[in-house]
């Protein structure tokens, strides 16, 4: 999965926001904020990966165990889909 390429993860006063351009300014109104682990995993679907992919890149950069990792990403990938802002 990826995220799609009307959404770009950008720095907003020290505050890391998804804004739409392109055609996904027309479709989505507003900003999406992120925190770091959010923002973290925004840039990790920037390229083509898989969920186990995203796991194991969190827990190479976070101190956290593996399931917490799999339920936080599992959350992660879920709101991503709601708002439509991701490629299967």
């Amino acid at each position: 999965m990826k995220v799609k390429k009307d959404y770009m993860l950008r720095s907003v006063a020290g505050y890391a926001v998804v804004v739409p351009v392109g055609e996904g300014a027309m479709n989505f109104n507003g900003v999406i904020n992120l925190n770091d682990s959010g923002a973290f995993l925004w840039k990790t679907m920037e390229n083509d990966v898989t969920e186990e992919q995203m796991v194991a890149a969190l827990l190479d950069e976070y101190d956290v165990d593996e399931e917490r990792a799999n339920a936080d990403v599992a959350a992660f990938i879920k709101k991503m889909r709601e708002a439509n802002l991701i490629d299967d």
